[in-house]
């Protein structure tokens, strides 16, 4: 198989990853606050359940894509000229992956957990209240895994858009 074809799925797995976690950061306040608009007593927690299951779905997604990446880099250096800093890609896509499973499986199911074990919406608790407080927390820490997917995503492209010179 041809590097150039190797390295074309590399950029459509990388394409799909960066714009769905692209999409997904700008696409979350436009479902909130239009199902909110629409019935303002459960639309925040309706959001909620939906941007939910089509985040779990995508990190889901971000797993097989991580996998297709290092599997693409492992063949191009076995095969076809090396591609440059080909450690460091495989450990930044291992990384990734390792933000996506911490997301998926350790802080969304605590959000979860704290959504179904709260009367009524969490936006409507005390700021004082703890479950508001671990909620915002929980919360800042997926955005935060999400940003820094999103960065690394760019740092592989940048990487692979310099293997084509």
């Amino acid at each position: 198989m041809r590097v150039s074809v190797l390295r074309f799925l590399a950029m459509v797995a990388l394409a799909v990853w960066v714009g769905g976690l692209a999409t997904l950061g700008l696409g979350a306040p436009a479902i909130f606050s239009a199902l909110e608009a629409h019935d303002p007593a459960s639309g925040r927690t309706l959001g909620g359940i939906a941007f939910g299951a089509m985040f779990m779905r995508f990190e889901l997604l971000t797993l097989v894509l991580g996998l297709i990446l290092i599997a693409l880099l492992v063949v191009r250096a076995a095969f076809g000229p090396t591609p440059r800093r080909v450690g460091g890609r495989i450990g930044t896509i291992a990384a990734m992956i390792v933000a996506s499973v911490v997301t998926a499986f350790v802080i969304t199911p605590r959000i979860d957990r704290l959504r179904e074990t709260t009367p009524g919406a969490i936006a409507d608790l005390a700021d004082s209240d703890a479950r508001k407080i671990e909620f915002g927390r929980l919360h800042g820490a997926s955005g935060a895994l999400m940003s820094a997917t999103l960065l690394a995503g760019l740092g592989l492209v940048w990487m692979e858009l310099q293997d084509g010179k």
